[in-house]
């Protein structure tokens, strides 16, 4: 499924910024993730239509199912966060994480050759990414296919629709060759989405006859759940008509507000660590945000956009960050202990560069984490650090008196250049 817009990761943070004649939209994301049958299930409980499907973690499990699920035809899939499964290659030499079969008993002979296995698509890593669980649902001869999606718009101050008749496929494609087939759609958050709204929504979606009251019923359901999970982001791709004459979601990406974590318990309960990199999982329990990457100099920042600014000047030097940390606005001294554990968990990482601006954070705090985080884990990689802001002079003090062998900078640049030079 393609996603309307461009993607940029800061922290464990996902904006989807649309484009193409579209509003600036901006979408925070949790790192939480839903596989999609998980997706599916929020829908069905909450009376959007989907196609009738079961969940197997094992093959007796499979079996089972294709003896009891009274379908003409199964569809197969294997259920991983990454996208084009479709096209995907399990190591156990099956082609393809999306199968089709009208034979109950090779239900069970394709699943046996997915659970367990690893499936490699365009948005894995090479080695790809264990699967634990299939999806075993109703084959649905679609007959027409549509885009829906509802978000959190900064620009309307609230949410909107964004639906096109092209759906089903890269709808990025649709809003840059024809612009003219995106419809926005800005709903009051304090009045809800309206019977007329809906029903204007199907008709521009080519709806017709009984189907223009199904596909507006819906929409209102759809929307009714984005309020009540505290979403940010629902997209269906495709929102599709069957040549039954059904309304069905065929594929759905959900988003969710992470600071309404403490009222959504069952949502956030559902999260899947099982694709997550353990080092994400490790700093997200100690309130920190961290991404891994490729190179070998590790980044501890407070702010995504501190973070953004810093691996760009270390590529200006011709480093190569292995990593970044944002480790926020309210850090403590144990948070960043665990930040410099998990920095150095990583044995690509051969030197550690701190980039701090102190508006609300305390740098005094920082040196203070930094070197007892140097002592109790034995620092040996070079340690450059900036410090600008509340405390600075003291912080400074902290870091001098320290006995430490660390690099202080006066400023970003001067960072960057030592960090890039240390590795020498």
């Amino acid at each position: 499924m393609a996603f309307l817009g461009r993607i940029v990761k800061h922290g464990n943070r996902v904006y989807n910024i649309l484009e193409h004649k579209l509003p600036s939209v901006v979408i925070p994301a949790r790192h939480l993730n839903l596989q999609e049958y998980q997706s599916k299930q929020l829908m069905n409980e909450n009376g959007i239509c989907v196609q009738n499907f079961r969940i197997a973690g094992c093959v007796n499990e499979a079996d089972e199912i294709a003896h009891s699920l009274h379908v003409d035809e199964f569809v197969i899939k294997a259920q991983i966060l990454a996208g084009g499964r479709g096209k995907g290659v399990f190591s156990s030499g099956l082609k393809g994480g999306v199968k089709l079969t009208k034979n109950p008993k090779e239900v069970s002979k394709l699943v046996e050759q997915m659970i367990g296995y690893n499936l490699v698509t365009k948005q894995t890593p090479k080695t790809g990414v264990p699967v634990h669980k299939v999806m075993i649902a109703e084959a649905v001869d679609i007959a027409r296919e549509t885009y829906l999606a509802i978000l959190m718009d900064r620009e309307s101050g609230g949410p909107v629709i964004v639906a096109s008749p092209a759906g089903g496929v890269d709808i990025e494609e649709v809003a840059k060759r024809t612009p003219e087939l995106i419809y926005k759609v800005p709903i009051d958050i304090t009045r809800g989405i309206t019977d007329s709204q809906a029903r204007d929504i199907a008709q521009k979606l080519n709806f017709e006859k009984d189907l223009l009251h199904e596909a507006a019923k819906q929409i209102k359901n759809l929307y009714k759940l984005f309020i009540k999970v505290d979403a940010t982001q629902i997209e269906i791709n495709p929102f599709g008509e069957t040549k039954d004459n059904r309304v069905l979601c065929f594929d759905a990406k959900f988003n969710f507000d992470d600071n309404a974590e403490f009222r959504q318990k069952n949502i956030f309960a559902m999260d899947d660590h099982a694709e997550s990199d353990p080092r994400e999982v490790d700093a997200a329990k100690y309130h920190l945000n961290y991404i891994g990457m490729d190179g070998n100099i590790a980044c501890m920042v407070n702010g995504a956009g501190l973070a953004m600014a810093t691996m760009d000047i270390i590529h200006h030097y011709g480093g190569s960050p292995a990593n970044f940390l944002d480790v926020g606005g309210t850090v403590q001294e144990d948070q960043v202990y665990q930040a410099f554990r998990i920095l150095t968990s990583d044995d690509k990482v051969k030197s550690v560069l701190v980039n701090i601006f102190g508006g609300i954070v305390n740098c005094a705090i920082i040196a203070r984490g930094i070197t007892n985080a140097c002592r109790n884990i034995k620092l040996r990689v070079p340690l450059v650090v900036r410090l600008e802001g509340t405390n600075v002079d003291e912080a400074k003090a902290i870091l001098a008196n320290s006995g430490l062998p660390i690099v202080t900078a006066n400023d970003l640049d001067d960072a960057a250049r030592k960090a890039v030079a240390s590795l020498q």
